[in-house]
This record gives C-alpha cells, sequence and structure tokens, in this order.
C-alpha cells in the first residue's frame, strides 16, 4: 500500500502537549530524573535532569508549554530559557528541550540528529568514569582495564587529595581543604614544590602503564587557586594528556587566559555553563582549547549543537560531559553525531549492568568496543523498560510518572521586556 511507510498515528501539525510527568532512578553513581511529555496522538518524549537538580525545575515549566505543538522547538525554548541558569539551576529547561526534539523527531519519522543539521559520524567515542585510587600503578592497571574492554580516550583524577597525609605537599588555611563552597580563589590553598612532585610523579606512574598511545584526560584538582595551577599543569605537560579540566571555576576567563598560555597542555571547561553566550568569552579570548558542555545543563540538544559549531569557529574542540541514564545519553549521542568538531562522550555507568536496562531499542550493551552506534530511529531512539525503572525508583521521590495536576496553571508574570 502506498501509505506503509506513513506514520499514521501523527499529524504533527496537530500535535498538542497534553501533559509532563516525571520519574527518579537512583542506584547509579547518580540520581536520575526522566521527563516525560504526552501529546494527544499516540507519541510521547523523553528528556533528562540533571543529577543533583530538582524535577520542580522541569515541572514549573509544564504550564508555560501545555497546549503548545513540541515540533516548535526553538520557539519554546525561547520561551522557557529564562528559568534555567548555570550548573544544575538549568536542568529543567534541558530536560524539557530534549523531550521536545524526542517527539519531533517522532512526529516527523527521523532521528534527533536530523533535526540539528544531519550527522558527521556513525559511531561516538566514549570514556569512562573510572574510581580513584592514591596508589598510581592499581590506577593505571584500571585504566589498563578500561582499554582492554575497548575504550579508546580515559580520564583520571589528579588533585590534592592525593596528597592528603603526605607533610610538605599542600599549604591551606584551617579548614579549607574540607570545605566545597569556597570558590578555588578564595580558599589560600596551594601546592608545595613537594605537593606538585608528587602529583607529576603519579601521572608519571600511570603513563607506564598505560602507555602513550591512548589519550587520557585529568580532573578533579582541587579548590586551589590559579598560581598552583599553572606551577601544576607546567609539571604535567610532559606526559601529553589529552586536557586539563576545570582547573578554576569558569566563570574566571581572564585566569583561563593566564592558566592556557603558561602550559603546553589543553584546557577544557565547560560542564557547568548555561546557553552558548556563556562560552562566547571563553572562545574569543582563545581562553581554553576544549569546549565541555553538559547537554543537561548547557540547553539540551540545539543549543549544545549551536555550541559545538561556535567552538569550531574559534578553533576549539568539543567534548560532552555526561552523568545521568541512557535517555541523557542517547540526547549527548544525537548531538555528537551532528557535532564535526567533536572528540568525545563521557559516562559514568559503565560498572553497572542495569543502566543499559534501563531503556529499550538499544543494544545491550549499549557501549561497545568504546563506543555508541548512532540509532537511527525516530526521535533519541530509546523507549522505557517500565520494570526495570519501576525497581530503581526513588522511594522517597514522585513515583513513576504519576499524573502532576497541580502544576498545569503554575505561573507568573514571565514577559522579560515593558
Amino acid at each position: 500500500m502506498t501509505t506503509d511507510r506513513i506514520n499514521t498515528h501523527s499529524r504533527p501539525s496537530d500535535l498538542r502537549i497534553t501533559d509532563m510527568r516525571v520519574a527518579t532512578v537512583v542506584g547509579l553513581p547518580m540520581r536520575c530524573t526522566l521527563i516525560r511529555i504526552d501529546t494527544n496522538q499516540d507519541i510521547y518524549g523523553l528528556g533528562e535532569v540533571r543529577d543533583g537538580a530538582s524535577e520542580g525545575y522541569a515541572l514549573m515549566l509544564k504550564s508555560r508549554i501545555l497546549g503548545e505543538n513540541p515540533c516548535d522547538v526553538d520557539r519554546l525554548f525561547r520561551k522557557i530559557k529564562q528559568f534555567g541558569g548555570h550548573a544544575r539551576q538549568g536542568g529543567g529547561v534541558c530536560g524539557v528541550e530534549m523531550a521536545l526534539m524526542d517527539l519531533a523527531g517522532k512526529a516527523y519519522g527521523v532521528p534527533a540528529y536530523q533535526l540539528a543539521g544531519g550527522k558527521f559520524r556513525d559511531r561516538i567515542r566514549c570514556y569512562c568514569d573510572t574510581p580513584s585510587t592514591p596508589d598510581p600503578k592499581e590506577m593505571g592497571r584500571r585504566l589498563k582495564a578500561r582499554m582492554e574492554m575497548g575504550f579508546t580516550f580515559l580520564k583520571m583524577d589528579v588533585g590534592v587529595q592525593l596528597c592528603k597525609g603526605i607533610p610538605g605537599t599542600i599549604s591551606a588555611p584551617s579548614g579549607m581543604l574540607e570545605t566545597r563552597t569556597v570558590m578555588h580563589p578564595f580558599t589560600g590553598i596551594q601546592l608545595t614544590d613537594r605537593g606538585v612532585a608528587v602529583l607529576a610523579d603519579y601521572v608519571a606512574a600511570v603513563r607506564e602503564g598505560v602507555g602513550y598511545e591512548v589519550p587520557i584526560a585529568a580532573d578533579h584538582f582541587g579548590h586551589i587557586g590559579v598560581e598552583s595551577c599553572i606551577r601544576l599543569a607546567r609539571a604535567l605537560d610532559r606526559y601529553t594528556l589529552a586536557w586539563l579540566e576545570d582547573m578554576i571555576p569558569w566563570q574566571f576567563t581572564d585566569q583561563y587566559v593566564r592558566l592556557s598560555n603558561a602550559c603546553e597542555t589543553p584546557i577544557c571547561t565547560g560542564e557547568d555553563i548555561y546557553l552558548k553566550e556563556g562560552f562566547m568569552p571563553l572562545f574569543e579570548q582563545r581562553a581554553i582549547a576544549v569546549a565541555h558542555p553538559d547537554p543537561a545543563t548547557s540547553g539540551g540538544i540545539l543549543e549544545t549543537k549551536k555550541i559545538g559549531d561556535m567552538a569550531q569557529e574559534h578553533g576549539v574542540s568539543m567534548g560532552l560531559h555526561m552523568a545521568g541514564s541512557p535517555v541523557l545519553a542517547m540526547a549527548s549521542v544525537h548531538i555528537a553525531a551532528s557535532t564535526e568538531n567533536f572528540v568525545v562522550l563521557e559516562n559514568h555507568s559503565v560498572d553497572t549492568p542495569w543502566w543499559n536496562a534501563l531503556v529499550t531499542g538499544l543494544p545491550d550493551p549499549i557501549i561497545q568496543n568504546g563506543h555508541i552506534a548512532v540509532p537511527e530511529t525516530p526521535g533519541l531512539g530509546v523507549g522505557l523498560n517500565e520494570e526495570v525503572i519501576r525497581a530503581h525508583l526513588d522511594p522517597k521521590g514522585p513515583g513513576y510518572f504519576k499524573p502532576t495536576p497541580e502544576w498545569d496553571e503554575a505561573r507568573s508574570h514571565d514577559r522579560l521586556w515593558s
């Protein structure tokens, strides 16, 4: 029949949003709040709120999108993006945008990457979070095990925590090493020459175990000031690390310029930046070599694609931070597929087998030989495995996609102009 390939249950121009519901999964290295946007037709869209953000960030947007056509992704994003912010505050807006892209793809019968302009690659390279240890030889063995699993890009933590208990490595005001609420320039924490040497020796031992053929990035340096960052970065230059990540808060562009100009290792940041405007100073001042947005913070699929394109125009590559369920992972995959200067995608759940079982429609395991295959099915390309999700629901959470009528009319005067 001539209608065999027609998606007869969906008329995109008549599609309307009827509900938004949430479910929160726990037991992974992070807390994952899934968003489901329902419509007046037989399709729904999936998104995800970033770990650490309340589902309320998403649900307060429900009244702004009820009755709207989810295929108008850009128009609705512009309507709701004012309610997001940097770090976890952008979680609701980003999750809703992912769900809109999922819905639009399903409505038109195309993968989300097609809505972002098409793809540059069929497989997405991944690196995985690897638990740290103060023993560098053991760290080398752990990373070597990742290579044996098929991963061709690695990352490890290299920071002041490795100096714990070693006299003469750190100079810090009382109590500052324990706090996480004071920004790096204001802690007064400094690495001594011995501290820098301890960390450099750690990386040297890891490199000896792993070799130089596979890239290794480094993260979680601690809340040290830019001067200590510079001294450490110079000491690590000889080990050809893929990048040094988030050494200082992303807001301090001038300090990133100082750091980048002082060493030869690529400098990376971006997981806490909301919208492309937040990245612009870093790009314009050549402050970083690698942009590292998190789609659950940066603005969802289309906004992160724009960030990647803007980075490319300034000679900057893009990796993707990702700490979430397979829903967020697949949103990231579609961004990675559609962005030319993409390098590698993060994952934190390689050691949790049931992470793969949270969704349907994908290979099991989802990551094979260190890569995720780009799905060719409509939208994000995933469905939900209700049984597995119910088995890992947050007992204090909102349940399994229960109705949320209390959010239907929650709104205020939103207009930003008179």
